[in-house]
């Protein structure tokens, strides 16, 4: 039976999401998981595909992997998350057909990127955004691998303030390597006035125009959701996402305590007589 799961973890510890040797990654932690439990053998026997790849630090709430396994009932997220680190769990299960593929059978895919923001002018940020949606040659925003097309279809960017930070979705059907952090890195130049329309305009003409971007950091990048449409019946683990929302829970305290630790450590004002 081929079995398909959503999983979420807190990137922040790991070296991106695909194995690799030597170093500490999610799919490497799914692997032992995985194995331990004898659900799977080894990935490549499983034929275990994950729905893309997500860098060092960057974290996620949807991601989708899929695996072959004759243990369906073991094949559950309480069952897996007893051989898991806190930082990553599994929450929702499907059933899947035999020749189901996470990366090629998905609709489009949702990230959102969280950042300070910085005193920038929300109606230039949605006047970038309606430029950047639709159907676009992205190779400025991306690091370019030869013979891929940079060509990608934007079905929509939403930004709104919470506080003092933007929450930045964007859905696509694909995203090249970089390309949403690079995104951001736009827009905030936009929308600080530092660059204008016209300039990103250019920008998606790489044919006549081309200029290198820096990538916003990768720990305010989340990869929200896959979508499938119809065509896979997940199955939530109520057990599941209440542990694991106790566990962002005291994760939140903890980094709520630390930001006030640190803010103890700058410089503070003088004062006045």
């Amino acid at each position: 039976m081929r079995v398909a799961l959503k999983i979420a973890y807190i990137g922040s510890s790991y070296r991106g999401s695909q194995v690799q040797p030597g170093v500490s990654t999610i799919e490497g932690k799914i692997f032992e998981a995985l194995q331990s439990l004898e659900i799977i053998e080894d990935p490549s026997s499983a034929r275990f595909v994950s729905s893309g790849r997500t860098d060092t630090g960057v974290h996620a709430m949807g991601q989708v992997v899929a695996f072959d396994t004759d243990k369906p009932k073991l094949a559950i997220p309480r069952v897996i998350n007893s051989k898991l680190p806190g930082d990553i769990w599994a929450w929702s299960r499907a059933e899947v057909d035999s020749d189901f593929h996470p990366r090629r059978y998905a609709i489009n895919r949702t990230y959102r990127y969280i950042t300070p923001s910085m005193d920038a002018d929300i109606s230039k940020l949605r006047a970038a955004c309606s430029i950047l949606e639709g159907s676009h040659d992205f190779a400025n925003f991306c690091f370019r691998d030869t013979g891929r097309s940079t060509i990608r279809r934007i079905e929509k960017i939403d930004v709104r303030l919470a506080g003092n930070l933007l929450r930045i979705d964007i859905t696509a059907n694909s995203f090249l390597w970089k390309m949403i952090r690079k995104i951001v890195t736009v827009l905030l130049l936009v929308g600080s006035g530092a660059r204008d329309l016209d300039w990103l305009e250019n920008m998606l003409d790489p044919a006549s125009y081309e200029e290198g971007i820096k990538p916003a950091k990768p720990y305010g990048l989340i990869l929200t959701n896959v979508n499938y449409g119809d065509s896979v019946q997940w199955v939530d683990d109520g057990y599941s996402m209440r542990r694991s929302r106790e566990r962002i829970e005291e994760y939140l305290v903890y980094h709520q305590v630390l930001a006030e630790v640190m803010d103890q450590f700058l410089p503070k004002e003088p004062k006045a007589e």
